[in-house]
Protein backbone atom coordinates (compact mmCIF):
# COMPACT_ATOMS: atom_id res chain seq x y z
CA UNK A 1 0.00 0.00 0.00
CA UNK A 2 2.89 2.52 1.22
CA UNK A 3 4.70 2.12 -2.56
CA UNK A 4 1.36 2.44 -3.89
CA UNK A 5 0.79 6.10 -2.48
CA UNK A 6 4.34 6.94 -3.21
CA UNK A 7 4.00 5.95 -6.55
CA UNK A 8 0.80 7.77 -7.30
CA UNK A 9 2.48 11.21 -5.14
CA UNK A 10 5.50 11.08 -7.83
CA UNK A 11 3.17 10.77 -10.65
CA UNK A 12 1.05 13.83 -9.22
CA UNK A 13 4.37 16.13 -8.53
CA UNK A 14 5.28 15.07 -12.65
CA UNK A 15 1.70 15.66 -13.73
CA UNK A 16 -0.63 18.50 -13.77
CA UNK A 17 -3.74 18.12 -11.28
CA UNK A 18 -6.84 17.24 -13.78
CA UNK A 19 -10.75 17.34 -13.33
CA UNK A 20 -11.51 13.52 -13.96
CA UNK A 21 -15.99 13.25 -15.28
CA UNK A 22 -16.92 9.95 -13.96
CA UNK A 23 -20.18 8.44 -14.76
CA UNK A 24 -20.79 5.52 -12.58
CA UNK A 25 -23.84 2.66 -12.19
CA UNK A 26 -24.82 2.03 -8.28
CA UNK A 27 -23.11 -1.63 -7.91
CA UNK A 28 -19.65 -0.23 -7.77
CA UNK A 29 -20.78 3.37 -6.09
CA UNK A 30 -19.99 2.48 -2.48
CA UNK A 31 -16.53 0.96 -3.14
CA UNK A 32 -15.76 3.97 -5.31
CA UNK A 33 -17.22 6.55 -2.67
CA UNK A 34 -14.58 4.84 -0.02
CA UNK A 35 -11.27 4.79 -2.23
CA UNK A 36 -12.35 8.07 -4.47
CA UNK A 37 -10.41 10.68 -1.19
CA UNK A 38 -7.29 8.24 -1.23
CA UNK A 39 -7.27 8.79 -5.25
CA UNK A 40 -7.69 12.57 -5.11
CA UNK A 41 -5.14 12.75 -2.21
CA UNK A 42 -2.20 10.70 -3.63
CA UNK A 43 -2.31 12.39 -7.30
CA UNK A 44 -4.27 15.98 -7.12
CA UNK A 45 -7.39 14.98 -9.18
CA UNK A 46 -10.41 16.02 -8.46
CA UNK A 47 -13.52 13.93 -9.22
CA UNK A 48 -16.26 15.10 -10.56
CA UNK A 49 -19.13 12.28 -10.36
CA UNK A 50 -22.53 11.50 -11.51
CA UNK A 51 -24.58 8.07 -11.16
CA UNK A 52 -26.97 6.15 -13.46
CA UNK A 53 -27.36 3.01 -14.06
CA UNK A 54 -26.10 0.83 -16.82
CA UNK A 55 -28.52 0.07 -19.05
CA UNK A 56 -32.41 1.16 -19.34
CA UNK A 57 -33.95 4.73 -21.16
CA UNK A 58 -33.99 6.85 -18.08
CA UNK A 59 -32.77 10.22 -18.34
CA UNK A 60 -29.69 9.54 -15.48
CA UNK A 61 -29.11 6.50 -17.14
CA UNK A 62 -25.44 6.06 -18.45
CA UNK A 63 -26.38 5.33 -21.99
CA UNK A 64 -28.77 8.50 -22.23
CA UNK A 65 -26.18 11.22 -20.09
CA UNK A 66 -23.83 10.26 -23.22
CA UNK A 67 -26.51 10.14 -26.32
CA UNK A 68 -27.33 13.20 -24.65
CA UNK A 69 -23.69 14.71 -24.62
CA UNK A 70 -23.00 14.98 -20.92
CA UNK A 71 -18.93 15.06 -20.62
CA UNK A 72 -17.23 11.47 -19.37
CA UNK A 73 -13.68 10.84 -18.71
CA UNK A 74 -14.21 7.23 -16.92
CA UNK A 75 -17.44 5.17 -17.25
CA UNK A 76 -17.86 2.68 -14.40
CA UNK A 77 -20.45 0.00 -14.85
CA UNK A 78 -22.14 -3.65 -15.73
CA UNK A 79 -19.38 -4.97 -18.40
CA UNK A 80 -21.86 -6.11 -20.79
CA UNK A 81 -22.96 -2.60 -20.84
CA UNK A 82 -19.58 -1.08 -21.00
CA UNK A 83 -18.57 -3.51 -24.16
CA UNK A 84 -22.02 -2.43 -25.71
CA UNK A 85 -20.61 1.49 -25.36
CA UNK A 86 -17.39 0.33 -27.00
CA UNK A 87 -19.24 -1.33 -30.14
CA UNK A 88 -20.95 1.89 -30.58
CA UNK A 89 -17.56 3.72 -30.56
CA UNK A 90 -18.02 5.37 -26.97
CA UNK A 91 -15.20 3.71 -24.90
CA UNK A 92 -11.66 3.57 -26.12
CA UNK A 93 -10.54 0.34 -27.52
CA UNK A 94 -8.67 -1.65 -25.24
CA UNK A 95 -9.22 0.71 -22.22
CA UNK A 96 -11.43 -1.69 -20.29
CA UNK A 97 -10.30 -2.85 -16.63
CA UNK A 98 -12.76 -5.32 -14.98
CA UNK A 99 -13.05 -4.29 -11.29
CA UNK A 100 -15.52 -6.79 -9.21
CA UNK A 101 -17.85 -9.40 -9.42
CA UNK A 102 -21.23 -9.07 -8.31
CA UNK A 103 -24.05 -11.10 -7.14
CA UNK A 104 -27.86 -10.89 -6.70
CA UNK A 105 -29.42 -10.64 -3.51
CA UNK A 106 -32.86 -9.96 -2.41
CA UNK A 107 -34.35 -7.30 0.91
CA UNK A 108 -37.57 -7.09 2.77
CA UNK A 109 -38.50 -3.89 4.66
CA UNK A 110 -36.73 -3.24 8.43
CA UNK A 111 -39.01 -5.05 10.85
CA UNK A 112 -40.67 -7.36 8.65
CA UNK A 113 -40.04 -11.32 8.78
CA UNK A 114 -37.25 -12.10 6.57
CA UNK A 115 -38.19 -15.59 4.24
CA UNK A 116 -35.61 -17.91 4.13
CA UNK A 117 -33.77 -17.81 0.41
CA UNK A 118 -31.14 -20.66 1.08
CA UNK A 119 -32.75 -23.07 -1.25
CA UNK A 120 -34.25 -22.59 -4.28
CA UNK A 121 -37.47 -23.53 -2.97
CA UNK A 122 -37.48 -21.11 -0.07
CA UNK A 123 -36.80 -17.78 -2.69
CA UNK A 124 -39.86 -19.94 -5.09
CA UNK A 125 -42.09 -19.63 -1.76
CA UNK A 126 -41.36 -16.20 -0.68
CA UNK A 127 -42.02 -14.78 -4.21
CA UNK A 128 -45.28 -16.62 -4.25
CA UNK A 129 -46.18 -15.11 -0.91
CA UNK A 130 -45.44 -11.39 -1.71
CA UNK A 131 -47.87 -8.92 -2.89
CA UNK A 132 -45.43 -6.63 -4.82
CA UNK A 133 -41.73 -7.28 -5.87
CA UNK A 134 -39.23 -4.86 -7.19
CA UNK A 135 -36.46 -4.93 -10.21
CA UNK A 136 -33.78 -2.74 -11.77
CA UNK A 137 -33.59 -1.87 -15.29
CA UNK A 138 -29.84 -3.06 -15.15
CA UNK A 139 -28.37 -6.57 -15.69
CA UNK A 140 -30.53 -7.90 -12.10
CA UNK A 141 -33.85 -6.85 -12.92
CA UNK A 142 -33.00 -8.28 -16.57
CA UNK A 143 -32.47 -11.56 -14.95
CA UNK A 144 -35.07 -11.24 -12.04
CA UNK A 145 -37.82 -10.61 -14.59
CA UNK A 146 -36.91 -13.10 -17.02
CA UNK A 147 -34.77 -16.18 -16.86
CA UNK A 148 -35.02 -15.92 -12.86
CA UNK A 149 -38.73 -16.75 -12.95
CA UNK A 150 -38.66 -19.13 -16.00
CA UNK A 151 -36.18 -21.39 -13.68
CA UNK A 152 -38.63 -20.99 -11.24
CA UNK A 153 -41.70 -22.04 -13.14
CA UNK A 154 -43.43 -18.98 -11.49
CA UNK A 155 -43.60 -16.24 -14.40
CA UNK A 156 -47.34 -16.72 -15.44
CA UNK A 157 -48.14 -16.46 -11.27
CA UNK A 158 -45.64 -13.29 -11.16
CA UNK A 159 -47.58 -11.51 -13.88
CA UNK A 160 -49.03 -8.15 -11.91
CA UNK A 161 -46.99 -8.43 -8.84
CA UNK A 162 -43.81 -6.91 -10.33
CA UNK A 163 -42.70 -3.35 -10.49
CA UNK A 164 -39.62 -2.12 -12.56
CA UNK A 165 -37.97 0.22 -10.02
CA UNK A 166 -36.00 3.37 -12.05
CA UNK A 167 -34.12 6.71 -10.73
CA UNK A 168 -33.85 4.93 -6.99
CA UNK A 169 -32.41 2.25 -5.68
CA UNK A 170 -34.94 -0.55 -5.58
CA UNK A 171 -34.85 -1.34 -1.68
CA UNK A 172 -36.08 2.16 -1.55
CA UNK A 173 -39.50 1.06 -2.88
CA UNK A 174 -39.69 -1.15 -0.08
CA UNK A 175 -38.28 1.02 2.42
CA UNK A 176 -41.04 3.19 2.00
CA UNK A 177 -43.38 -0.12 2.15
CA UNK A 178 -44.39 0.13 -1.60
CA UNK A 179 -42.96 -3.36 -2.25
CA UNK A 180 -42.36 -6.26 -0.17
CA UNK A 181 -39.33 -7.84 -2.01
CA UNK A 182 -36.31 -5.98 -3.61
CA UNK A 183 -33.90 -7.75 -5.82
CA UNK A 184 -30.41 -6.31 -6.96
CA UNK A 185 -27.12 -6.19 -6.64
CA UNK A 186 -25.78 -7.20 -2.96
CA UNK A 187 -23.96 -3.97 -3.29
CA UNK A 188 -26.92 -1.61 -4.26
CA UNK A 189 -29.25 -2.92 -1.71
CA UNK A 190 -26.69 -2.69 1.33
CA UNK A 191 -26.59 1.13 1.84
CA UNK A 192 -30.43 1.81 1.71
CA UNK A 193 -31.72 2.59 5.14
CA UNK A 194 -35.38 1.00 6.35
CA UNK A 195 -34.80 -2.55 4.77
CA UNK A 196 -33.19 -5.92 5.95
CA UNK A 197 -30.88 -7.73 3.35
CA UNK A 198 -32.24 -11.39 3.25
CA UNK A 199 -29.43 -12.55 1.31
CA UNK A 200 -28.04 -13.70 -2.09
CA UNK A 201 -29.89 -15.70 -4.30
CA UNK A 202 -29.15 -19.63 -3.71
CA UNK A 203 -26.29 -20.94 -5.53
CA UNK A 204 -28.72 -23.18 -7.76
CA UNK A 205 -29.95 -19.43 -9.53
CA UNK A 206 -27.75 -16.94 -8.70
CA UNK A 207 -26.52 -14.64 -11.94
CA UNK A 208 -23.04 -13.47 -11.51
CA UNK A 209 -21.96 -9.65 -13.14
CA UNK A 210 -18.62 -8.40 -13.89
CA UNK A 211 -18.51 -4.54 -13.08
CA UNK A 212 -15.73 -2.79 -15.38
CA UNK A 213 -14.58 0.85 -15.92
CA UNK A 214 -13.37 2.18 -19.26
CA UNK A 215 -11.71 5.00 -20.59
CA UNK A 216 -14.96 7.45 -22.79
CA UNK A 217 -13.97 8.02 -26.36
CA UNK A 218 -14.31 11.68 -26.11
CA UNK A 219 -11.96 11.40 -22.90
CA UNK A 220 -10.83 15.00 -22.11
CA UNK A 221 -8.40 13.23 -19.54
CA UNK A 222 -7.82 9.71 -20.72
CA UNK A 223 -4.47 9.92 -19.18
CA UNK A 224 -6.00 10.57 -16.03
CA UNK A 225 -8.99 8.68 -16.29
CA UNK A 226 -6.69 5.26 -17.21
CA UNK A 227 -4.91 5.88 -13.76
CA UNK A 228 -8.11 6.24 -11.86
CA UNK A 229 -9.52 2.91 -13.40
CA UNK A 230 -5.49 0.99 -12.19
CA UNK A 231 -6.50 2.30 -8.67
CA UNK A 232 -9.84 1.00 -8.63
CA UNK A 233 -8.58 -1.91 -10.27
CA UNK A 234 -5.37 -2.08 -7.62
CA UNK A 235 -4.52 -3.06 -4.02
CA UNK A 236 -5.91 0.28 -2.73
CA UNK A 237 -9.20 -0.54 -3.53
CA UNK A 238 -9.74 -4.13 -2.71
CA UNK A 239 -10.92 -3.70 1.29
CA UNK A 240 -13.61 -1.29 -0.14
CA UNK A 241 -14.61 -3.62 -2.79
CA UNK A 242 -15.23 -6.56 -0.05
CA UNK A 243 -17.06 -4.17 2.19
CA UNK A 244 -19.48 -3.06 0.00
CA UNK A 245 -20.68 -6.25 -0.93
CA UNK A 246 -18.77 -7.28 -4.34
CA UNK A 247 -16.65 -9.88 -4.88
CA UNK A 248 -12.81 -9.15 -5.48
CA UNK A 249 -11.25 -10.48 -8.99
CA UNK A 250 -8.40 -12.81 -8.40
Amino acid sequence: MRWLVLMLSLVAQAAPAAEIQVMISGGFTAAYRQVAPGFEASTGHRLVTVQGGSMGTAPTAIPMRLQNGEPADVLVMVGEALDALQQQGRVVPGSRVALANSAIGMAVRQGAPKPDIRTVEGLRQALLAARGVGYSASASGRYVNGPLFERLGITAQMQGRTRLVQGEPVASAVARGDLDLAFQQVSELLPVAGIQFVGPLPEAVQHYTIFAGGVAAAARQPEAAAALLRYLAGPAARAAIEASGLLPLP
